[in-house]
């Protein structure tokens, strides 16, 4: 029974952010999350303009309130607006990205896009990146376009948790076309990594002999036994003591 709570909650976390997705568009929306807190739902949004989320005195954030609240029951949802720190680093923002500048510019100058996006998102510090765009582009038959730079990971675990991918439509004249973004960030720590540590040298010192040192440790014991034979000189006998005491 507690499973199936879980999977209600994720369930719902994952429509509102594509309910968010669809609605909010050239604002630069990368996702959403919701926090459970005792007040209330609190939905977190990540953008790269903000500003134009909240709108004129706060008017947008109201209606996305009340359509959450009616739409997705939710009790008292709060609404948070977090900014993307590094956007060239979010595949769902680059994606909208390209999708925008093909509807703006058609699909004659896809090539430079997506050689353009290439180049900035490399500058970013991203390790690898992959763009895919299919459809009716540049003539009348659908193709699949590859635009590809650095390393990125295709299967294992590392391929689904360390790879930030995204999908984007972008609607023509000449039709719908697709376009999939994936981006492997930096600092990414995948799993045959290895460093090689480099040997600390030993360094060998030679013992010579010194033959002054010699000389002046023999000088000091002569020193220290002839020092010990007057102490034993000065210090009588105590037989003779006692003789003299009795005449």
């Amino acid at each position: 029974m507690i499973e199936r709570k879980f999977i209600s909650r994720n369930l719902k976390t994952y429509l509102i952010d594509e309910y968010l997705g669809k609605n909010l568009k050239r604002v630069g929306f990368s996702c959403a999350k919701v926090q459970r807190t005792p007040l209330g739902e609190k939905v977190i949004i990540y953008a790269s303009r903000p500003g134009l989320i909240v709108g004129k005195k706060g008017s947008n954030i109201k209606k996305l309130t009340i359509a959450l609240k009616n739409k997705f029951g939710l009790e008292n949802p709060q609404i948070e607006i977090s900014e993307v720190v590094n956007v060239n680093l979010d595949a769902q923002i680059v994606a909208e990205r390209i999708a925008s500048s093909l509807e703006r510019f058609g699909a004659g100058r896809f090539k430079s896009i997506g050689h353009r996006v290439i180049e900035d998102v490399m500058n970013a510090g991203a390790l690898g990146i992959e763009i895919i765009i299919s459809g009716k582009i540049p003539g009348a038959r659908a193709k699949s376009w590859r635009f590809y730079q650095g390393y990125l990971k295709k299967c294992g675990d590392i391929a689904l948790t360390g790879v930030n991918v995204a999908k984007k439509v972008a609607k023509l004249k000449t039709g719908v076309v697709g376009i999939k973004v994936s981006i492997m960030p930096p600092g990414t720590i995948l799993p045959d990594h290895m460093e090689l540590r480099e040997e600390k040298e030993e360094v060998i010192e030679e013992v010579k002999e010194n033959p002054e040192g010699e000389e002046e440790k023999e000088a000091t014991k002569e020193e220290v036994k002839e020092e010990n034979k007057s102490e034993v000189k000065e210090t009588p006998a105590p037989e003779k003591e006692d003789k003299k005491n009795k005449e």
